[in-house]
């Protein structure tokens, strides 16, 4: 007897992987939390395979990524097919709009990404459903069936998925001009071992651009210097602005929106580079091909040039 995906278990599945329980899940399908468990577990028990792993966040196994990748996939090509079969038979409505999952790190967020985007998205009649990571973990959300694509600092390509180049974030050491003026030497420079001294403003645990600059140019690894964590990007900036501390911000944040009266680089010489590529499902919707090139045009404009070839 040939199996059968049932359209009801799969939207329980994807409902609760999206929403990270089954409660929710059940809110947002107007189900009750026993209707969705029964429907998931039927599901595994026709595939024979545990496809979630229950817990405070309840997330994808493996086999459960790979079948969310799947059904992902033949959702968006049946939406490809009604859009363009709808054009065809209702020439009087306009295009449906559609909703694309998509991973981006903050700080692109805050700077490039949405500007970048914002009037083609529009033209594109697309909507975007946005899960915020640092760019070294918002491929994690692309491997497990999470997202369509994701802005991520992950060179390599991921199985089944194609990368594309879209430039540099250059990111600067930065603090405010009184604290700045403590950590001076006779000669006007600026001692690294007194800035150390100080607390570092860090966005969150995952943020380990600080680190790299240190042992990038001063060769310090493991430094124990104090640290204030602000994960939102207007807190950590203020929290800089207001003397808290010294932190790594993007050059496009210093030349767009920070104060240069409230916050100075602290050595203009010394930077570190952070080169960003957009990943995507090599069976991509027309769509999800539609934002690629928008993001690919966003970068173009916004970002320095990608330190290798296309």
């Amino acid at each position: 007897m040939s199996l059968h995906l049932d359209p009801k278990q799969l939207d329980a599945l994807l409902a609760v992987v999206e929403h990270g329980s089954f409660s929710k899940a059940a809110a947002a399908l107007r189900l009750t939390l026993a209707a969705v468990s029964l429907r998931v577990g039927a599901l595994e028990a026709a595939l024979g395979q545990r496809l979630l792993v229950r817990g405070k966040r309840t997330t994808p196994t493996p086999s459960g990524q790979q079948l969310l990748v799947h059904v992902r996939g033949v959702r968006a090509l049946e939406a490809d097919f009604l859009s363009s079969f709808q054009g065809t038979t209702d020439t009087g409505k306009s295009r449906p709009m559609h909703i694309l999952r998509v991973a981006v790190n903050a700080d692109s967020l805050a700077t490039w990404f949405l500007p970048g985007v914002r009037d083609a998205l529009k033209r594109q009649r697309l909507l975007l459903d946005l899960v915020i990571d640092d760019q070294d973990y918002t491929l994690e959300a692309l491997k497990q069936g999470e997202v369509v694509g994701c802005v991520t600092s992950q060179q390599a390509p991921m199985a089944g998925c194609t990368t594309v180049p879209l430039g540099v974030m250059r990111y600067h050491c930065i603090a405010a001009p009184s604290l700045i003026d403590k950590w001076r030497l006779p000669s006007g420079g600026v001692s690294v071992h007194r800035m150390l001294r100080s607390p570092a403003v860090i966005f969150n645990r995952k943020d380990g651009l600080q680190d790299l600059f240190l042992k990038n140019h001063f060769h310090i690894t493991h430094a124990p210097y104090p640290r204030h964590f602000v994960p939102a990007v207007d807190g950590f900036e203020c929290a800089i602005t207001e003397g808290l501390g010294w932190g790594m911000v993007p050059e496009i944040a210093l030349q767009t929106r920070l104060n240069p009266d409230q916050c100075e680089v602290i050595f203009p010489t010394l930077w570190v580079d952070v080169p960003l590529v957009w990943q995507h499902w090599t069976k991509a919707s027309n769509p999800t091909n539609a934002l690629t090139k928008i993001i690919q045009k966003a970068a173009a404009t916004h970002l320095r040039r990608p330190l290798f070839a296309p």
